[in-house]
């Protein structure tokens, strides 16, 4: 419209028409960019079990590694059972390093999220996610989403580049 300002194009800020005279442009509010959206890997799939089996599954670190399909958990200790945002879980790995998880999201039987790091650090800005959708009584909708948007290690690129919606 004329006299609007133009939006932004994606993966793009917009600044006022000010800023090119000079004047410290304004930004919009900030949109995801096309690189922040390549950096969520999502996949949802119909399991036939009820949604309290499946989150017990997934809420029990010990029970991971047997249906984990990024091929990248060996073992976690029994007794981690996760139940609230705080819970911190350890895993070890299928190349042999330990993950400290943070649980950053919590809803009984619906959602569960953690953050990964290495033992005794800050997690580098990586997530999993896991939400349950019940469909029927013994039909579950689950989502599995790999965020990589604020990941700050380096070393750790490659790996998340190759996690794609297959592997999850």
């Amino acid at each position: 419209m004329a006299g609007q300002p133009a939006m932004p194009a994606p993966g793009a800020h917009a600044v006022s028409a000010r800023a090119g005279k000079g004047a410290v442009g304004w930004l919009y509010k900030r949109m995801a960019t096309e690189r922040e959206l390549s950096r969520v890997v999502r996949a949802s799939r119909e399991i036939a079990a009820g949604d309290g089996r499946v989150f017990e599954l997934i809420a029990d670190p010990a029970q991971q590694p047997r249906w984990d399909g990024n091929d990248n958990l060996a073992a976690a200790p029994a007794g981690q059972r996760v139940r609230r945002v705080g819970d911190v879980f350890t895993m070890a790995l299928t190349r042999g390093s330990v993950r400290e998880n943070h649980v950053v999201e919590f809803e009984e039987g619906r959602r569960l999220a953690w953050m990964p790091a290495e033992v005794g650090r800050r997690p580098p800005g990586h997530l999993w996610r896991w939400e349950l959708e019940p469909v029927a009584p013994a039909r579950t909708r689950v989502t599995c989403t790999y965020d990589w948007t604020q990941l700050t290690d380096k070393k750790r690129l490659p790996r998340a580049r190759a996690t794609t919606a297959d592997k999850l």
